[in-house]
């Protein structure tokens, strides 16, 4: 269990990594105004393009299933109910989400902290 766990552990925090790095860059790219890129050098707009294009792809082709494995793994060995397994599934697409997830599901598991 424990090692299911970590493995789980470590999925949560690259895919929630990338899904904050993926909504800075949207948010980036489509809230502020265009204007805005005026004042910027005309190659960080294209950067901030191509990081949002290889990590959207790296997170919803590669990471995101991985990450989904890792939480069906958990939850068949500690057997938990259908409704956190939905909210785990679901912390890949809220940014934020994985972390508070990856942090309640340790402290229901490994109250006194992961063994060594």
């Amino acid at each position: 269990m424990e090692k299911s766990f970590r493995r789980y552990r470590l999925m949560s925090f690259v895919t929630g990594t990338t899904l904050l790095i993926l909504f800075a860059c949207l948010i980036l790219q489509h809230v502020y105004p265009h204007d805005v890129w005026d004042h910027f050098p005309h190659f960080l707009k294209d950067i901030v393009n191509v990081i949002a294009r290889v990590i959207g792809i790296g997170h919803g082709v590669i990471l995101y299933p991985i990450y989904m494995v890792m939480c069906f793994e958990f939850a068949l060995r500690v057997r938990l109910n259908l409704g956190l397994l939905v909210l785990m599934l679901a912390a890949g697409f809220v940014p934020g989400l994985a972390f508070y997830m990856e942090h309640r599901v340790q402290q229901k598991f490994y109250p006194a902290g992961l063994p060594s």
